[in-house]
């Protein structure tokens, strides 16, 4: 290696002028010189021969050298880092209000009510929501439960665990008492057993559907849950008439009294109840890949298809099977260079699903009574596909399943969500663009695209929110096409989605993708229904933070105390209630991931976040609604006026504005009339007979006709704008519309011409569809 002397001398010495050869005089004039001794002039170090190291320290040296310079410059990284974490505003971080303790692993939770569902080794356990007290434990399977769901059904609850083989079982909890209803695809034969991958509870717990796999083969199966039958068995029970069922439930009785000595129980399992099993109406399998046709004419395709069922499913065409062929070949031509070499397997086709309430868009049958909000419709796509299917729920088993309707997109659909009200639906295409549907009043509010290279992962909504005054709060009257939403891309960034009425959706960044610190990478994200514009957000460092989407800016942090942390944070165990201001998270203790000896000694921990409990949001909770009487006494908040209000108030601020233009106008027609006059007067004098003749005085009646006719012109200007505006207002305001008009129009008749403005009002399209 060079010494430190010779690594000084290179630095510090500069270089002399020497030669290969031996030194002569030179001739005394610069032009006897010759220009080839140029040539054996070289820079060169005195000190080289120090410097020179043989093979292999001279390529050491060169590797040691480098790896001092990366070293620096990892050095550098961190020295910038840390000065910008210190510079940087860190949030409150709050620890948790409630820590409860368990013996075994949690895998899954669920809230429902006032009760927290754990899903853990061999069962699940009931806790309390408020005080982490255990209520209750149900172990009695071989395996563990990996994900749990818990539906409300107004007094009562319906739970819905699946273990690790795929077995789903629904339960119902009532008052103090846990019925086990049915195991859905459970079997003698485990050759024939097949796995529930995902599974969907409609709202209300009216149906429920459950999407399996076996035997080579995925399909659907819906089920009608007759809740109402449960709810009368359960008041009055009735003891269970087979004697091989009877001995079973004693015997899980048995195991009940043996697994919860120790507790103080307030809800027992009652294996002597019988409720009715679920009705299995509907199995609906993916749709056939697009061959070529069968039919011999087009009026076969056109035969085929009933009532326009399956319409855009492209099942039906009059395509060949020798027109395929072709294309394909044409295909493999002109892309062959990239489809030589191995072929991935392509992945299970995966079914997403959706209870949708009957609406505009999905209409109820006519034969078919129900109360209002309970689902009629099932909405179905499939991994890869472009429609989005439609099925009716009243049919039964026996019934041919067909779609009756199908939505195509123009890219395959890659993730749908429904919100909670069941009202807003959102289809985002694997293309980056998103489609929102208001299902209520059967009408897209907008389609918006995602910027260039992102994709979307997820799709969460909000709660609708207003910033009055400077704060997000909840408007306390009914909200109707109006939603937002915030989307989770697959490169880590954070949007924000806005749609209301006619106008355009609107979409802003919340959280830019990541590009030097790749550890603050966005993992998950969880909308907090109790605040408004709330949402928690999961990074890969795990860190948990409370963003306000209106800013956006992050409020404070959540944090278990130490030394527990979370094992996995690209995939964060937490749940949300919806009705309370809390949501629990899962942490793990440093011993528990090192030792899996003492794993059963180990204690386990789920944590308390209660948002009321914290300063900074305290106030904010509590006076999250504001109502409806402030926002419509606030001109700034339009869409919030109702119909009649909203048409009222551009009614008076037109006639305000034309009555303005009216003053200008006769003020500016006397003033040119008056300097007329005066420079007439100052004219020289014309012969009597001439001035007599050109200022002859025009007859009543033709004065008459054109005043009237002018009038009828403004008047035709003046409506013709004012239904331009109303049409603007009352652009997807279909509903109540026909009532506004005919308040307006008994309104005004006195201030302006019923005729003309019912004539210019109704010009337009939307209310004259409506009225």
């Amino acid at each position: 290696m060079s010494s430190p002397k010779g690594s000084q001398a290179q630095k510090t010495r500069l270089p002399s002028f020497t030669r290969k050869v031996l030194l002569e005089v030179p001739s005394p004039t610069e032009k006897d010189w010759s220009k080839d001794d140029e040539e054996d002039y070289v820079f060169k170090d005195p000190d080289e021969e120090l410097d020179s190291l043989p093979q292999p320290y001279r390529m050491i040296n060169k590797l040691v050298n480098l790896l001092f310079d990366r070293s620096w410059e990892v050095i550098e990284e961190r020295d910038a880092l840390r000065k910008s974490e210190l510079s940087r505003i860190r949030p409150t971080v709050y620890p948790p209000v409630v820590e409860s303790k368990l013996n075994k692993m949690p895998n899954c939770m669920a809230i429902s009510q006032d009760y927290v569902f754990i899903g853990g080794a061999r069962g699940f356990s009931i806790h309390s929501l408020f005080n982490a007290k255990q209520i209750y434990v149900w172990e009695k399977l071989k395996v563990d439960v990996t994900s749990i769901c818990a539906t409300d059904l107004g007094s009562e609850i319906l739970i819905a665990p699946v273990d690790e083989i795929g077995i789903v079982r629904l339960f119902y909890l009532y008052k103090d008492g846990l019925c086990l209803i049915k195991a859905i695809n459970e079997v003698e034969d485990t050759s024939k057993q097949s796995t529930c991958l995902k599974m969907e509870i409609s709202q209300g717990g009216d149906f429920a559907a459950f999407f399996l796999q076996g035997a080579g083969d995925i399909w659907l199966d819906v089920y009608k849950l007759p809740k109402e039958s449960w709810l009368k068995e359960v008041e009055h029970p009735q003891l269970s008439i087979n004697p091989k069922k009877k001995v079973r439930q004693l015997q899980l009785n048995t195991l009940d009294a043996m697994t919860s000595d120790n507790l103080e129980m307030d809800i027992s399992f009652r294996g002597d109840v019988k409720l009715s099993l679920p009705v299995h109406i509907m199995k609906i399998k993916p749709p056939k890949p697009v061959t070529g046709t069968t039919f011999k004419s087009p009026l076969e395709v056109f035969a085929k298809i009933e009532d326009c069922y399956g319409l855009g499913s492209g099942q039906n065409h009059f395509i060949r099977e020798s027109q395929w062929e072709q294309q394909a070949a044409v295909f493999n031509a002109s892309y062959k260079k990239y489809l030589d070499g191995e072929w991935e397997e392509e992945p299970l086709s995966m079914a997403t699903f959706h209870f949708l309430p009957p609406g505009c868009i999905t209409a109820t049958p006519v034969d078919v009574k129900s109360p209002s909000g309970v689902a009629y419709v099932l909405g179905v796509h499939w991994t890869g596909s472009h429609n989005f299917f439609l099925y009716l729920l009243n049919r039964t088993l026996k019934d041919k399943v067909d779609p009756e309707g199908v939505w195509p997109c123009a890219a395959p659909i890659a993730v749908s969500q429904l919100s909670c009200s069941s009202s807003y639906l959102v289809l985002a295409c694997e293309d980056g663009v998103l489609t929102l549907w208001d299902l209520a009043e059967g009408f897209p509010l907008g389609v918006v695209a995602l910027p260039e290279g992102c994709i979307c992962q997820s799709i969460h909504f909000l709660k609708y929110f207003l910033v009055h005054e400077g704060r997000n709060v909840f408007p306390e009257g009914p909200v109707k096409s109006q939603m937002k939403c915030v989307v989770l891309c697959t490169d880590a960034s954070l949007h924000l989605v806005a749609a209301q009425g006619s106008e355009a959706p609107t979409i802003s960044v919340l959280v830019e993708r990541p590009v030097n610190h790749l550890d603050e990478a966005v993992c998950a994200v969880a909308p907090v229904p109790a605040l408004p514009g709330m949402v928690l957000i999961f990074s890969r460092d795990g860190h948990v933070h409370l963003m306000d989407v209106a800013k956006p800016h992050i409020i404070c942090a959540f944090a278990p105390p130490r030394p527990y942390h979370l094992a996995v944070p690209w995939k964060p165990m937490f749940v949300v209630s919806f009705h309370h201001p809390c949501f629990l998270l899962r942490g793990d203790h440093p011993d528990e991931i090192k030792s899996t000896d003492d794993a059963k000694n180990i204690q386990n921990s789920l944590f308390y976040f209660n948002f009321e409990a914290y300063p900074l949001l305290e106030n904010i909770s509590r006076n999250c609604s504001i109502p409806q009487s402030a926002l419509t006494a606030n001109m700034g908040f339009p869409h919030e006026l109702p119909l009649e209000k909203r048409c009222e108030s551009f009614l008076q601020n037109s006639e305000e504005a034309e009555a303005d233009s009216c003053q200008t106008g006769r003020s500016q027609s006397s003033a040119h009339s008056d300097r007329a006059g005066l420079e007439h007067s100052r004219a020289s004098p014309k012969p009597e007979s001439l001035t007599w003749a050109h200022s002859a005085p025009t007859s009543p009646a033709s004065t008459g006709r054109a005043a009237l006719v002018a009038q009828r012109g403004k008047t035709r200007r003046v409506c013709e704008r004012r239904a331009d505006g109303m049409e603007g207002i009352l652009s997807g305001e279909n509903a109540g519309c026909t009532t506004a008009c005919r308040t307006l129009s008994f309104k005004y008749k006195k201030k302006i011409i019923c005729t003309s403005m019912l004539v210019c009002v109704n010009s337009f399209q939307g209310l004259t569809r409506s009225c």
